[in-house]
């Protein structure tokens, strides 16, 4: 028995530790909870609403009092660790538009499929009055996918800022206290209880996984990537992996997640061998930083850089005015055929794939860290 294999299996019949606690309590009296509740309603077309928002307050409070966080359930049924488990019906639901993502992006009939994403939070449906560079680009980069007959899904993170019921709540760090309570997709979300609803996530999660290759095209945000592209990625850990069945720990029983770990986790890449192309542009600094921060996170999720020409970062008028910095695009000519020559690479490297003339690299080794 090998080392590593020893180690393991003496770690396997070790006591789960207990989780650690200590920290502050969030939780909230029902008077700051309803004043907080009702801080919502502030048009004055509510004011007539009065005794039907303190009754619909009244049934809030009730849900947050007693944590009704998924008050919505079914018996996990066959096929699960625990069938008489109830399971959130909305992440059933999540789970079933994964499987059949997975079906699409298996099915060697159907397109080659790309996921198109625009990183900015910029555009002129919002504060800013006006659109991004990083949707233009991106605009550029859909029509040579298009016109080669790749099948695009645009996902337009700008619409977090400008558009009603559009959130991607933080990541919880479930992963950090065991893998297996880091369910897949996210079981996080939505907790009803705290109000924490309408999260994108479960929209967003098969448009990866039916995607044969994935291309970003983002701004720098201060030297990091944009606040809902990092809230994106974040919440994408449960894909390099999470666990499938959330009853194997019972739902959220950090002890029992920790049992699960230390017996043996496989660490599933839900997101493994897909092809990739990234676009970052800046105005000052950053902008090689941030391309190669959101490369090597697709790296390590075993997804496939298209190419040396697939992943670019470049500056657009370079400590000019912002004011004029859709001129300075209109102007770098080079810069937008960089762009296409992104989406050129990645469609050809897709075909390639294929076609089984691109095999992917690494294929059959064992890994010597399984985390």
């Amino acid at each position: 028995m090998r080392i590593r294999d020893i180690a393991r299996h003496v770690i396997g019949n070790a006591v789960a530790p207990e989780p650690r606690s200590g920290s502050d309590s969030p939780r909230l009296d029902e008077a700051e909870f309803k004043r907080r509740f009702r801080s919502q309603f502030q048009d004055p077309a509510f004011d007539a609403l009065g005794p039907e928002l303190d009754r619909i307050a009244e049934a809030a409070w009730d849900g947050y009092a007693h944590q009704r966080k998924s008050p919505r359930t079914r018996k996990a049924g066959p096929g699960y660790a625990d069938p008489d488990y109830d399971l959130a019906l909305d992440w059933i639901g999540a789970r079933e538009a994964i499987e059949a993502a997975q079906a699409r992006h298996d099915d060697p009939a159907g397109p080659l499929r790309v996921l198109l994403v625009n990183g900015s939070s910029r555009s002129e449906h919002t504060c800013p009055g006006e659109l991004s560079k990083s949707w233009r680009l991106a605009q550029l980069a859909r029509e040579v996918l298009e016109e080669a007959g790749i099948s695009v899904r645009f996902l337009d993170l700008s619409r977090l800022a400008s558009e009603y019921g559009r959130n991607i709540h933080p990541c919880k760090a479930c992963f950090s206290t065991a893998a297996a309570l880091c369910h897949w997709p996210c079981s996080c979300y939505p907790n009803y209880s705290l109000g924490q609803t309408q999260d994108m996530m479960n929209e967003i999660y098969p448009m990866w996984v039916e995607a044969h290759g994935v291309m970003i095209v983002s701004p720098v945000n201060w030297y990091s990537p944009t606040s809902g592209l990092k809230l994106m990625m974040d919440r994408l850990v449960c894909a390099d992996g999470g666990n499938p069945d959330p009853t194997l720990t019972h739902g959220k029983d950090a002890k029992a997640a920790k049992r699960e770990e230390l017996k043996g986790w496989s660490y599933p890449r839900h997101l493994k061998g897909r092809l990739f192309s990234v676009v970052v542009h800046g105005d000052a600094e950053g902008a090689e930083n941030v391309r190669r921060s959101l490369s090597d996170w697709m790296r390590s999720i075993q997804m496939e850089s298209a190419g040396f020409e697939a992943e670019l970062d470049r500056y657009i008028g370079y400590f000019k005015p912002y004011a004029t910095s859709h001129e300075e695009l209109d102007r770098d000519e080079a810069v937008q055929d960089e762009v296409r020559n992104a989406a050129r690479t990645l469609c050809q490297a897709l075909r390639a794939r294929r076609a089984g003339r691109l095999q992917p690299t690494g294929e059959g080794l064992e890994e010597p860290r399984e985390k």
